[in-house]
């Protein structure tokens, strides 16, 4: 599941998006193992993920235009309309740590069958609430919140679950594959489309992110066998697998506690996540009042401002498609002072420029940065994170990333309103993305200092 924005969400890196392979569990089968993939192939179960996850994608690229347009239409004070995003990603913050637990603990698919069946239910009750006209600011709050806690274990458990599903040497396309299918439907398609439904109805756009998660369980639902995480006593040949001698489940908070010293202990995972929480925090506070920087500064509709979120997804599905190969030619760490570099550019250009073309040109270059990031750094957890750990670290990792972002959006909007006061409602709307760009150069310094090319591989070495 993904958020709205100028840009995508950044992540980590290895030195090859195809080069890392995974530890992953090999699911347990209800009837019987199915035949194992062919080499070069991705399997059945691989390619139902992917259009569960594609068609959600769909629903949110609606919902992800619609939310934000809705909070205008409640209130264009900035930090209130900001209140919303907050809503949506303060689940990051506190049940990031949690959903690693369940995700080690259930059967990863049925957790996302579950949460897609409660995303149809929350955002559907958004629908019925606006096509009746009793939507109101705490309403819409509480309906986000819900919504995100809903998203915190849905996207951790789909990342958790794809290692089970592929050949390890194919994890890299794997993990492009679907990052390119997901900015195709939610850029490309879903975004456009979202802007025409608001100009139907404004309910419209939540009746169709419902209806295409109701698909997404019964994709889900075809996908066949049970697939749980291997535990370690797993891989004793002589244990007897999951059935046989398996210890006593731990509590919550032991098992919380084993992730997140696993990850502070490996200081490659530990430095990324710290870079992600800079990155995203930073990207999150010009996000945050973003629809108001469209509507006010560049003068854009909806169809407009969808069209606006859509450019960052021309240069994401490059990023899809091409991470492979940029990575093998100019290295992982390489790439990633490629995304600074373009971030700031980007960021700089939306604060001093009013014209939408051009900015949107320069988040086409965030998204290809964002998705070259995250296709190289999701395989590279992937590989080096025992199976049995990964839902664990996992969310460790995405709470210091994601958890970020409620207070970037907040600090977002307290800097657009204290902004306006000492200068103009413009100079206030504009500064956020100053701020992102700064943020950007600082982190482009921490990178070339902590993560070299060296740390990387010797990273993936160990694994």
């Amino acid at each position: 599941m993904s958020g709205s924005g100028p840009g995508t969400g950044t992540a980590d890196t290895g030195e090859g998006a195809g080069a890392p392979t995974a530890a992953g569990a090999q699911p347990v089968r209800d009837s019987g193992p199915e035949p194992p993939a062919p080499r070069r192939g991705l399997g059945a179960a691989y390619w139902k993920l992917w259009s569960a996850s594609t068609v959600t994608n769909l629903g949110q690229g609606a919902t992800g235009i619609a939310f934000p347009w809705l909070a205008t239409t409640l209130t264009t004070n900035p930090f209130l309309v900001a209140l919303m995003g907050i809503a949506l990603r303060l689940p990051w913050l506190l049940f990031s740590l949690p959903a690693g637990v369940l995700a080690d603990r259930l059967d990863r698919r049925r957790v996302m069958m579950a949460m897609s069946a409660a995303r149809v239910v929350i955002v559907g009750t958004v629908g019925l609430l606006v096509a009746f006209d009793v939507m109101s600011l705490p309403l819409l709050y509480a309906c986000a919140l819900a919504l995100g806690f809903a998203e915190v274990l849905f996207d951790n458990t789909s990342q958790v679950l794809l290692p089970a599903l592929v050949p390890r040497e194919r994890l890299g396309d794997a993990n492009g594959r679907l990052m390119a299918a997901q900015i195709v439907s939610d850029d490309f398609l879903a975004r456009p489309l979202g802007g025409v439904l608001i100009g139907v109805a404004l309910a419209v756009p939540f009746a169709f992110d419902a209806a295409a998660a109701a698909v997404a369980v019964l994709l889900l639902f075809l996908m066949r066998g049970t697939f749980r995480a291997r535990r370690a006593h797993d891989d004793d040949p002589a244990g007897g697998g999951a059935g046989a001698g398996a210890p006593a489940r731990r509590s919550m908070r032991s098992e919380i506690g084993e992730g997140v010293r696993w990850l502070w202990g490996n200081a490659v995972l530990r430095r990324l996540a710290i870079a992600l929480a800079v990155a995203n925090g930073a990207g999150a506070a010009a996000t945050a009042i973003y629809v108001l920087y469209a509507q006010e500064v560049l003068g854009l509709g909806p169809v407009g401002y969808a069209v606006l979120l859509s450019t960052a997804g021309v240069g994401g599905l490059l990023g899809g498609l091409l991470a492979g190969r940029v990575t093998r030619r100019i290295g992982a760490a390489r790439s990633l002072l490629l995304l600074c570099l373009l971030t700031a550019v980007a960021y700089a250009t939306a604060a001093f420029s009013s014209h939408a073309w051009l900015v949107g040109a320069m988040m086409a270059g965030t998204g290809f940065g964002a998705v070259l990031w995250n296709v190289t750094t999701v395989s590279l957890r992937q590989t080096i994170i025992p199976d049995h750990l990964l839902g664990r670290v996992n969310s460790v990792y995405r709470l210091l990333g994601w958890g970020a972002m409620p207070f970037g959006m907040a600090a977002g909007g307290a800097l657009v309103s204290l902004v306006e006061a000492q200068l103009s409602r413009e100079a206030g709307l504009r500064a956020p993305f100053l701020a992102v760009a700064l943020a950007n150069v600082g982190l482009a310094l921490y990178l070339r200092r902590h993560l070299h090319a060296r740390a990387l591989a010797e990273a993936l070495g160990e694994s």
